[in-house]
């Protein structure tokens, strides 16, 4: 709860008996008072069934330190009222005295009088939301559109200076331009933007024929920038796909898309095939873990792909290893090419499924092809081969080229080059291993950086 990182350090070190005093718990309520550097001690309390907090000292921060060092006290003495712990008992329980009774007793009326209603108290106390305001979302929902709008208007203008400066001498600006437009689209609450502009940032000087990459990338942003500027043209599948590249808030269970679709049209009953289960750490100092897993329903034979974020020492709310079947009903969420999902009902519990069936190389490149029609920011589309033979590169020798790895149809009619980011470790070479030089099947994603394996059936699910 802390608003940011000092708050949180300066709220550990009040963590401990010394500064406080008349320090108790109950009633819904933790309260106590703070020494500080004045004389006259800050009195802070929480109510824990908000939480809303309040304290006498001046901070503008929210909660303050001395509300988040007396709830990590509190912590501290196993969150109990009256339980002494290892800090010597010194948030005791018992009836809380005048000065927080008053404050509970007008937070609770105030939230009688008001219901639905979030409620404030001298700028420093923070009620439950209760039931959502529609008005209230709707302007806040307004006041960020515009905000996202005008950030997508001057990253129009960044990308016309850039072309009419001239591409090739992209790689004399240095990285600090392009990051500074990208905190630029941080500050617009456009995430999705700012990323995109970071990925253009590590373009120049990459290697060969960068400022043609470049280029390519360029015009895909300024699509993007176009969709979200006309949005209210586009048909209501590509508008909710462009809003999730854009980084807007979606729903999978609501109508997040403006369409009116509910979430029970978009949700689907089959036996998904897990195919892989990657996680990956991503973040500053790889603090937040994601969890990507694919599945493919038998019946349907559509491709979904669940997600899902954790912070240090959190699990994930879904773990299910690759060749399991999960007879459950999977909630797509809105796009004109619907991919990622969330769980609902389980009708039976995860069994072993077998290898599934695949498809040659041309079809991959097909399937990735139509996906992008519908999607034209899309990197990659999740897709099957099945027999299909590793061949390992070839280093370059005088007078003839280097070539990197491929997955070849066995009968020798196409190949699908695998993604260069792939062959620095040893996951080609176990492919290999396990393939022995005859055919595979083998799960992975076809985009156009080339194809990513994931997993291997001989006949067991491997994971790569």
């Amino acid at each position: 709860m802390a608003p940011d990182a000092a708050s949180r350090k300066a709220g550990g070190k009040l963590a401990t008996p010394g500064p406080w005093s008349e320090a108790g718990a109950g009633d819904g309520a933790v309260w106590g008072v703070c020494k500080g550097s004045g004389s006259t001690p800050y009195r802070a309390m929480v109510d824990t069934t908000g939480p809303a907090f309040k304290c006498s000292c001046p901070s503008r921060k929210f909660p303050c330190k001395h509300a988040l060092g007396l709830l990590l006290l509190w912590a501290g003495e196993d969150g109990s009222e009256g339980d002494g712990g290892d800090n010597g008992g010194v948030v005791t329980g018992g009836e809380p005295p005048q000065w927080v009774a008053e404050w509970l007793s007008g937070r609770r009326e105030h939230r009688e009088d008001r219901p639905g209603k979030g409620d404030k108290d001298g700028g420093k106390d923070k009620g439950s939301k209760g039931l959502a305001d529609p008005e209230a979302a709707r302007r806040r929902a307004e006041r960020r559109a515009q905000r996202v709008g005008a950030g997508a208007e001057e990253l129009e203008r960044r990308l016309a200076d850039l072309l009419r400066s001239g591409l090739a001498a992209a790689d004399r600006a240095g990285y600090g331009s392009w990051d500074e437009t990208a905190a630029r689209m941080v500050d617009a609450q456009a995430p999705g933007l700012a990323a995109r502009v970071r990925e253009l940032g590590s373009i120049p000087g990459s290697g060969a024929d960068w400022p043609s990459r470049l280029l390519e990338e360029c015009a895909l942003l300024h699509l993007l920038d176009e969709g979200l500027l006309g949005i209210e043209r586009l048909p209501e599948p590509l508008a909710a796909t462009v809003r999730s590249r854009v980084g807007l808030p979606t729903d999978a269970n609501g109508t997040g898309d403006g369409s009116g679709e509910s979430s029970a049209e978009r949700t689907v009953r089959d036996r998904w095939l897990v195919l892989a289960q990657q996680d990956r750490e991503e973040g500053p100092q790889g603090k937040l873990t994601t969890r990507r897993i694919w599945m493919r329903g038998e019946r349907t034979g559509r491709m979904a792909l669940h997600l899902s974020f954790a912070g240090p020492g959190r699990a994930h709310d879904l773990a299910l290893p690759p060749g399991l079947v999960l007879d459950a009903d999977l909630t797509y969420y809105p796009g004109a090419r619907p991919l990622r999902v969330t769980v609902g009902e389980r009708y039976a519990p995860a069994a072993p499924g077998g290898v599934p069936a695949g498809c040659g190389a041309d079809a991959a490149l097909a399937a990735y092809g139509d996906a992008l029609r519908d999607d034209p920011w899309l990197d990659s589309w999740p897709v099957v081969l099945a027999d299909v033979v590793p061949i390992p590169g070839r280093p370059p020798t005088p007078g003839r080229p280097g070539t990197g790895w491929q997955l070849a149809d066995a009968d020798g009619e196409s190949a699908l080059p695998v993604d260069p980011r792939c062959e620095g470790g040893t996951g080609l070479w176990q492919l290999a291993a396990i393939s022995g030089g005859g055919p595979l099947t083998v799960f992975g994603e076809c985009g156009h950086r080339g194809f990513v394996p994931l997993t291997t059936w001989d006949p067991a699910p491997v994971a790569l």
